[in-house]
């Protein structure tokens, strides 16, 4: 038997880039206009977990109805409230599937929208008064602010992808303000010239 170990059970994936040096960001419609979507990483639709637990109850109904014609009754008593019990615990993961951040930023304006299960936080920047910044370090999440406001993103992203995200958001402000700088993505945290020695 062989026993590997690694530093880290999720190291920093290497950035591909997607048509571009882009990893987040997408060009919308317009020219000027760029559009990025944070998702939760969710394994199973809701639809399939209904599904899921569906086959879950019939299996341990039929159980539970075979003690119950053993003369067993109480065995179809806890099953009822074990499955009621994971129908909950499935309703709410159900109900947190579609979370997301949607970031549309066009030239005057960049659109912050926030789905957290029902309900849906908007806020809106002056495109030409937005900062990126980390809220608190390097891997927390990142801050937009401007004229007053401010909104916290990158929720459903690993702490190491998120400066990569504050990058991006930074060099598509301003490509829309039409201050070009140059692309170059933020070292990765596996990369050598960041170690001291």
């Amino acid at each position: 038997m062989v026993i590997s170990c690694a530093s880290s059970p999720w190291p920093a994936p290497a950035v591909r880039p997607q048509g571009g040096p882009w990893h987040f960001a997408q060009r919308s419609g317009e020219a000027a206009a760029w559009h990025f979507e944070l998702r939760r990483n969710v394994s199973l639709t809701p639809r399939q977990m209904l599904r899921a637990y569906a086959l879950l109850c019939g299996v341990a109904l039929a159980v539970a109805a075979g003690f119950w014609w053993q003369g067993v009754g109480l065995v179809l008593l806890f099953t009822g409230l074990e499955l009621l019990a994971v129908g909950i615990a499935l309703l709410l993961a159900a109900r947190h599937a579609g979370d997301r951040e949607i970031i549309t930023l066009d030239p005057s304006r960049l659109h912050v929208e926030q789905r957290v299960g029902p309900g849906v936080e908007r806020t809106d920047f002056r495109t030409a008064w937005v900062r990126v910044e980390p809220s608190a370090g390097d891997g927390s999440l990142v801050e937009l602010s401007g004229e007053g406001l401010r909104v916290r993103i990158g929720r459903h992203l690993r702490p190491e992808l998120r400066v990569t995200l504050a990058h991006e958001l930074r060099q598509a402000l301003h490509q829309v303000r039409g201050t070009p700088q140059p692309m170059q993505p933020p070292p990765a945290a596996d990369d050598p010239s960041r170690q001291r020695g």
